[in-house]
């Protein structure tokens, strides 16, 4: 039989322990606390000591305005802040702390100091929890918080703590976040008396890469747009730099480092055209947005964020990014590097300003890759795809007489195909090698896409119709899915108990293998679902169509045939990335060339 307990009030101490639990979980826990509450005093240098990973000793002291002598012992007092006094306040924060729990939290699970001087103040004055006034100190101008011998008066907590050099690893990410957020602070940061971190202010690009390293500087892709009251810059990887992991992927609202979904969706949106399998693009990107437009009180270690309008921010932030990719097509070039060729970023270096987005080729690469050509076969122009099915007659033939009328090519001119699944194309700096096959099926799904979207996709009857042999599941598919089929251009009946005929296609993917087109897409279908197939993974069935519509490996085609697809390309979104993510082309400089053959050496 339970005793009656009667209600009563925690003790102030244990009140603060529970608080803690919910923000400090580990000496990064910690740090993060401290260092924003550095930057919230308008600090412009940052320094930290840690001890044994932080778990015996945390020290931050910056050069921020201080705290007042008589309101020191009020900073480790729950729900004191000097960042609020009001509801509407809250609603508006634009501080990192607003809260007034984390010094009194980590107080209770610590040993815990404060030492600050003010501008106005003749020195320094120190308090530590547990003291009832602060005393005289040696200090200069700023503050110096440290943290001593975390969660020694709370062994449950404490047996929780990892490795030393595992929670060392943590503060680093923390100290890392702050330090992206806020590129114009200088941070220094010391582990058991050794440097270990130093960043000088600079600018938000140049910090990403101060930050992170060359990953974002080979392979980054320049993000900067408006929308309205929202903003968003920073940098985004290009597809063909995609990771296993979502390690490298760092989202900051209003200089706040989160983690939310709805952004996080929409940027995978944005590169589920050009991602291949599993992959993660890494990214570093700083949303800014009216404060009375997301709620910054949703999580206790302030890692969430909640919009008011969800939507709007999806739309502009997937907008955004699928904007920056369609504006990279053909920005890779191979260099060569100390252990050979590598595949690495051609367009400007981060740091050299703004990218401008274009919905087709960038005129900035335009310049790089410029040849002359001849503009009187017409290939350039949309539709060309179809000079890959059928010869060209001796007056689009390129000649020598008529490359002279100042025709601009970006991918070059076409010499020869490379055991038939290359083309090896001369650009005014070097050479191109475009993956054929790749190529095309971009072009083909891009076309596809533009043309549903249109509703206005061309069907061709065939001439002689395809049968088949099918299981009775893909025979019962087909008849239950004949109306979205015939919206996607297939025409399929039955042809006996197993079999099927495939009467009309798509015109475009008219000289493609068609019966391995049409099993691709009842093999979609049965995946994907009658309800969703024009919906939310359309794409994912267009892709596959293009796939077996795209001119196969080991088909011999004319130079004539070549170049189509190269201006196609140059016509095409994000033809620099085929439809799983693989690389469509590579670019030789001719430097890169004389390197291979030690001239001038």
């Amino acid at each position: 039989m339970s005793t009656h307990r009667p209600i009563c009030p925690l003790p102030d101490l244990l009140v603060s322990q529970i608080a803690a639990g919910e923000v400090i979980e580990r000496p990064a826990s910690v740090l993060k606390e401290l260092v924003e509450n550095a930057v919230d005093s308008g600090a412009q240098s940052i320094e930290v000591r840690l001890e044994a990973g932080g778990i015996r000793r945390i020290a931050v002291i910056d050069d921020g305005s201080g705290i007042r002598a008589e309101e020191l012992s009020l900073a480790l007092t729950r729900h004191a802040t000097s960042k609020i006094t009001s509801l509407a306040e809250l609603e508006s924060v634009d501080s990192m702390g607003f809260r007034g729990e984390a010094l009194a939290s980590i107080a209770a699970v610590s040993q815990l100091t404060i030492t600050s001087r003010t501008r106005d103040a003749a020195h320094a004055f120190s308090f530590e929890s547990g003291m009832t006034e602060p005393v005289a100190a040696a200090g200069a101008l700023g503050t110096t918080v440290e943290v001593k011998y975390l969660f020694d008066a709370v062994p449950a907590r404490r047996k929780f703590l990892r490795a030393e050099a595992t929670e060392f690893g943590h503060c680093i990410d923390a100290i890392e976040r702050v330090a992206l957020a806020f590129p114009e602070i200088g941070l220094r940061v010391f582990h058991n008396e050794r440097a270990v971190r130093q960043w000088l202010p600079a600018s938000a690009l140049q910090r990403i890469s101060d930050v992170l390293g060359s990953e974002f500087n080979e392979h980054g892709i320049e993000v900067n747009a408006q929308g309205g009251p929202m903003s968003i810059m920073g940098v985004t990887t290009r597809p063909t730099a995609a990771r296993a992991r979502a390690d490298r992927q760092f989202l900051f609202v209003n200089g706040r480092h989160v983690r939310d979904r709805t952004v996080s969706h929409a940027i995978r949106s944005a590169y589920a055209d050009v991602l291949h399998g599993d992959r993660q693009p890494a990214f570093v990107l700083f949303l800014q947005i009216d404060p009375l437009a997301v709620d910054v009180n949703v999580h206790p270690a302030k890692h969430e964020v909640r919009f008011r309008d969800t939507g709007a921010v999806h739309r502009f932030v997937s907008q955004t990014i699928t904007q920056a990719l369609a504006g990279t097509a053909g920005t890779h070039q191979v260099s060569q590097g100390e252990h050979g060729t590598t595949l690495g970023a051609f367009a400007k270096p981060l740091n050299g300003g703004a990218q401008t987005f274009t919905p087709r080729w960038n005129p900035g690469a335009q310049a790089a890759f410029a040849l002359r050509e001849p503009a009187s076969n017409g290939l350039d122009q949309p539709g060309a795809w179809k000079a890959l099915y059928q010869p060209l007659d001796d007056s689009h033939k390129t000649d020598s007489t008529r490359i002279d009328n100042h025709e601009t090519w970006p991918l070059g001119r076409a010499l020869a195909q490379v055991h038939g699944i290359y083309i090896l194309s001369q650009t005014s700096s070097g050479l191109a090698l475009i993956d054929m096959h790749a190529a095309h099926e971009r072009v083909v799904y891009e076309q596809l896409k533009t043309a549903i979207d249109a509703q206005s996709l061309p069907q061709q009857t065939l001439l002689v119709p395809v049968v088949f042999r099918v299981t009775e599941k893909e025979l019962a598919l087909a008849e239950e899915c004949a109306e979205q089929l015939s919206a996607l251009g297939f025409e399929l009946a039955a042809a006996g108990p197993q079999s099927m005929t495939l009467r009309s296609v798509p015109a475009m993917l008219a000289r493609g293998d068609l019966e391995a087109l049409a099993r691709g897409v009842l093999r979609d279908i049965e995946h994907v679902g009658a309800s969703r197939l024009l919906t939310e993974q359309r794409n994912t069935l267009l892709a596959t169509m293009a796939c077996h519509g795209a001119v196969r490996a080991n088909r011999q085609l004319t130079i004539e045939e070549m170049n189509a697809l190269l201006r196609q390309m140059e016509h095409t979104e994000r033809a620099d990335q085929c439809n799983h993510g693989r690389p469509t082309w590579v670019h030789f400089s001719v430097s890169d060339l004389d390197k291979l053959f030690l001239r001038g050496q």
